[in-house]
C-alpha cells in the first residue's frame, strides 16, 4: 500500500489543495450544503458537463499509439517527407465499428473503422478508411440516408433489417460492399487480424511534380481471421468490448501488432481510359492490373493513458494531406475533405486540432483566432495581407492537395460510362474467383440469416434479385434458404 505521505494532494483544477474528498461542507454535521463549498459544486458541475457528443458515424471504437517506419523507396511516385526511405514517424490509429452507438457489442457484423494519423515533419497526414477496400454507395448525397438506415428507427428506436435491406435493395451499387459485409470478413475475430484501406483513391505526387493515383492497403501481420455469426453473438453475450479488451491487453503485454502499408500505383493518365471508373468508391482496381508496393510497417506499441482526451477527442479528417499526397475526383472522397472536419467542430469545437492528440508535431503559424475553447496564443498581427512579419503561403512548400483538369457542364449524374462501368460485376467476381465452397456456404447462410430477421415480404423479393443479380446461382440459394425457413 502506498504510504499516506508519498500521495500528492487532491487540488481543484486551479491546482488549489482541498479538504476532504468525502464530505461536503455543511453547518453542522447535519445541517444544510453551503453554496461557497466551490469544491463540491466543481465536482458536481464537472460530472454534468462529462460526457460529449458521440459520433454519429463509428461512435464505438478504441485505438492505440505507435510509429510508422519506412522499409521501401517510393520516392519515385512521391515526394512527401513520411514515405522516404528510413523515415520513421509516430501515429495514433483508430479501429471502431460504423453504426453502433458507444454501448454496442463489438462483434456486432458491421464495417470496421480504420483510421490512421501520422504525426509527419510536414503537418497531420490523415488516412481514413475501413476494413474494407470499397464501401455501399459512391455519391455523398446518399451517405446520410444510408446511415440512417442502419441505425434506429424514428417510431420505436429499434434497428431494423428491413429498413437495411430496403436501402441496399433500391441500392445496387451496394452489392459489392454487402458481398463483403455479409461473408468471412465482416466480422473480424480482432481488430489486430483485419486489414485497413484507405477505400478511397488518393493522390501521390514525387519531387519532379509528376502525379500519380494510388490507394493505400494495411495489411495485418498477424493474418486474417474471422468470426462465424455463432462465434460472434456469443462473443457480444459474454464480453461486449471484447475488440477493445483484447488491443489493450496484447499491447499492454508486449505483444505489439503491425500492419505492412502497400500502395497500388496508377499512372496519372491511364484514369481516363481505364476499364472502370477509377475514383468510384464501389470498385477495386484488380492487383493483376496495379500490383502492390510496400512502403513501409505501422506498429501500436503504445496503450492510451486516457481513453477521453486520446481516443475519443481524437479526430481524423482526410482532408489533412501533406506535401506529395492529395485528393482525386472521387465524390464521395471530396464530400468527406468537409463532412469530417465540420463533424469535428461541431462535436469538440471549432478549436478541436489544439487538443493535443490533434495537434501536430511542427509548429502552426495560422490566422485561426478566438472561439470557444482557444488555448494557443495568437500575436499581431491577425490578418493578411500585412506588412509586419506575419505568416506569408508560400507555394513552393505545398502542392495545393493535388491538381487535376476537369470541365462540363453542371449535372447531378452518375460517373460517366467506363467500359466495365456496373454495379454488380465486381461483387460476382468475388463469390466466384475469391471464395471457396466453405466460405461461399457461410455467405449464403449468413445472408438467409440476415433476411429472416423482420424483413418484410416486398423487400424479400428485391433482396432475392439483388443477390441473383451478383450470381444467379448464390441468389437461387438465398432465396430457397429463406422459404425453407419460413
Amino acid at each position: 500500500m502506498t504510504d499516506q505521505r508519498q500521495r500528492p494532494p487532491t487540488t481543484t483544477d486551479a491546482g488549489v489543495p482541498v479538504a476532504s474528498d468525502e464530505h461536503s461542507l455543511t453547518v453542522g454535521p447535519n445541517g444544510p450544503l453551503l453554496l461557497q463549498d466551490h469544491y463540491l459544486i466543481e465536482q458536481m458541475a464537472n460530472f454534468n458537463r462529462e460526457r460529449i457528443p458521440e459520433r454519429q458515424p463509428h461512435a464505438k471504437g478504441g485505438g492505440a499509439f505507435g510509429a510508422f517506419q519506412v522499409t521501401s523507396d517510393v520516392s519515385a511516385y512521391t515526394r512527401a517527407a513520411v514515405f522516404q526511405p528510413g523515415t520513421e514517424t509516430e501515429a495514433i490509429v483508430r479501429f471502431s465499428t460504423v453504426a453502433g452507438e458507444r454501448g454496442s457489442p463489438d462483434t456486432w457484423r458491421d464495417p470496421r473503422g480504420f483510421a490512421v494519423k501520422l504525426y509527419t515533419s510536414a503537418g497531420n497526414l490523415d488516412i481514413v478508411g475501413n476494413n474494407t477496400p470499397i464501401f455501399f454507395i459512391k455519391d455523398p448525397m446518399k451517405f446520410q440516408h444510408f446511415i440512417r438506415s442502419q441505425k434506429r428507427r424514428a417510431d420505436n428506436n429499434l434497428r431494423d433489417h428491413d429498413m437495411q435491406w430496403d436501402f441496399w435493395t433500391l441500392s445496387p451499387e451496394s452489392a459489392h460492399q454487402v458481398t463483403w459485409l455479409m461473408g468471412d470478413r465482416g466480422i473480424p475475430r480482432t481488430w489486430r487480424h483485419m486489414n485497413g484501406y484507405g477505400s478511397h483513391t488518393y493522390m501521390w505526387i514525387n519531387a519532379r511534380g509528376e502525379k500519380f493515383w494510388i490507394k493505400y492497403h494495411f495489411k495485418t501481420d498477424q493474418g486474417i481471421e474471422f468470426f462465424t455469426q455463432d462465434e460472434a453473438d456469443q462473443m457480444a453475450s459474454a464480453d461486449t468490448d471484447y475488440h477493445q479488451r483484447d488491443l489493450f491487453e496484447h499491447i499492454a503485454a508486449g505483444q505489439f501488432p503491425s500492419w505492412t502499408l502497400y500502395v497500388q500505383v496508377m499512372p496519372f493518365e491511364q484514369a481516363r481510359t481505364y476499364r472502370f471508373n477509377p475514383f468510384d468508391l464501389t470498385k477495386v482496381w484488380p492487383h493483376g492490373d496495379y500490383p502492390l508496393h510496400e512502403v513501409g510497417r505501422l506498429t501500436l506499441n503504445r496503450n492510451v493513458t486516457d481513453y477521453h482526451t486520446e481516443m475519443e477527442q481524437a479526430a481524423f479528417e482526410p482532408n489533412n494531406v501533406v506535401p506529395g499526397t492529395g485528393l482525386s475526383p472521387d465524390k464521395m472522397l471530396l464530400a468527406r475533405g468537409f463532412s469530417y472536419a465540420d463533424a469535428h467542430r461541431a462535436r469538440l469545437g471549432v478549436n478541436y486540432r489544439q487538443i493535443p492528440v490533434n495537434s501536430p508535431k511542427v509548429p502552426v503559424h495560422s490566422y485561426s483566432k478566438d472561439g470557444a475553447m482557444r488555448v494557443r496564443n495568437v500575436t499581431d498581427p491577425v490578418y493578411a495581407p500585412n506588412s509586419y512579419g506575419g505568416p506569408q503561403a508560400q507555394p513552393n512548400l505545398t502542392d495545393d492537395g493535388g491538381t487535376w483538369y476537369a470541365d462540363g457542364e453542371m449535372v447531378r449524374a452518375a460517373y460517366s460510362s467506363h467500359a466495365e462501368d456496373d454495379d454488380w460485376g465486381q461483387a460476382g467476381t468475388m463469390v466466384r474467383q475469391v471464395l471457396d465452397d466453405a466460405a461461399r456456404d457461410r455467405l449464403v447462410d449468413n445472408i438467409v440469416g440476415h433476411l429472416l430477421n423482420g424483413v418484410s415480404e416486398p423487400v424479400l423479393q428485391r433482396a432475392f434479385e439483388y443477390w441473383r443479380n451478383v450470381d444467379k446461382h448464390l441468389g437461387d440459394r438465398v432465396a430457397a434458404g429463406v422459404r425453407a425457413k419460413q
